[in-house]
């Protein structure tokens, strides 16, 4: 027999004394019990309690009845997680399908077969467990596979910033500003219908916004004093080269990353006026992924330390983006980092290189 730590744990809410012992003399010492007399020490003792593997509900009950019990637990999305065996004397079919609607696994009427009860308890907890399992093994292997991107967009950055002095530091910065201006975004408005997952995807594809600076000379990348007009239209290619990069790699160009990276490099210059580079698109022809960045972009430029220039504090860069002295930008967003702008560069401040870890594997790399 397994240890008591070892056994199944098993919640058994009846207000009837003489049931609850019926019930633990037919299903043994194989299990654990915890015993509640009714649905409100039920749901006090699911809130203390997460290591409860199954519930045997009664139905009729004082202070909260069992499909009280279901509800709470449907709204709580508790339901989904513990399964719930209804004992109940009810034979009314609406009573039955209340039970099955609100989410019970089993329904078992009195008086019931021992055996059966002991059979659907077993399989029940069976069944909830292999649930369990395959649960964890496609959690594991979603977080497994974001973090191998993050890995590979944090070596791919930190190439950048090998030709670039300020471009680890400005990419972090781009992803944090990038998803608070979009969750902001969601918030003022029905516009813009992106989920949390296109907000997670977009500040992902942002960190790969100057990947074509890898092709521009370091001495026009790093020069200390302003380009020449002939350098400056170099630099500005920097947007056809990661766009053609993004897409000459070996994905399907309709890979949502792929695409939503394409449209970044290519786009981020871009303004809202059509006075952008390089396709001068107007308005909102310029997707929403490419306007953000570019908002961003643009805000932490103002607000960090340049080889040509010094940083301006962040209310005054917030102000300078208002009055359009860095270009039209679409204005919902420009309010939203109004709004946001100081919770923006605290984070600038406060949050931490998620791929600090990763910085050494980009010499190597640099290296063949």
């Amino acid at each position: 027999m397994n240890s008591l730590e070892e056994r199944q744990k098993i919640l058994v809410v009846d207000d009837s004394k003489f049931n609850q012992e019926l019930i633990m003399e037919i299903l043994g010492e194989e299990y654990q019990y915890v015993l509640a007399n009714d649905g409100l020490e039920a749901i006090s003792i699911l809130q203390k309690d997460w290591t409860i593997d199954l519930m045997l509900l009664d139905i009729n009950m004082p202070r909260m009845n069992g499909f009280k019990v279901l509800e709470y637990m449907n709204e709580y999305h508790w339901i989904r997680e513990l399964p719930v065996i209804v004992i109940s004397a009810e034979e009314e079919n609406s009573i039955i399908e209340k039970a099955y609607n609100l989410g019970a696994a089993e329904y078992i009427q009195r008086p019931f077969d021992a055996f059966i009860i002991k059979r659907r308890v077993m399989n029940t907890l069976v069944l909830y467990a292999n649930q369990k399992r395959l649960t964890n093994v496609v959690v594991n292997q979603v977080y497994e596979k974001e973090e191998n991107n993050k890995i590979m967009i944090g070596i791919l950055s930190s190439v950048v910033g090998t030709y670039n002095k300020e471009s680890r530091e400005h990419i972090l910065h781009i992803r944090i500003a990038t998803q608070m201006l979009l969750r902001r975004l969601v918030e003022k408005t029905d516009a813009y219908p992106l989920t949390e997952s296109d907000i997670t995807l977009i500040a992902t594809a942002s960190s790969l916004h100057d990947i074509g600076k890898v092709s521009i000379s370091k001495e026009i990348l790093n020069k200390p004093t302003k380009l020449t007009d002939e350098e400056y239209e170099i630099m500005k290619t920097h947007t056809l080269l990661g766009a053609k990069m993004i897409r000459s790699m070996e994905y399907p160009n309709d890979n949502p990353l792929i695409q939503m990276a394409y449209e970044i490099c290519r786009w981020h210059h871009e303004r809202f006026d059509g006075k952008g580079y390089p396709d001068g698109l107007v308005g909102n022809d310029i997707p929403i992924s490419a306007q953000v960045v570019s908002v961003a972009d643009v805000f932490d430029a103002l607000t960090s330390t340049r080889v040509y220039k010094n940083a301006y504090d962040y209310r005054t860069a917030i102000q300078m983006i208002l009055d359009g002295e860095c270009g039209c930008f679409n204005p919902l967003l420009v309010e939203c980092l109004k709004e946001v702008g100081t919770d923006i560069y605290l984070a600038f401040k406060t949050q931490k290189d998620d791929y600090k870890d990763y910085h050494e594997a980009k010499n190597c790399l640099v290296k063949f």
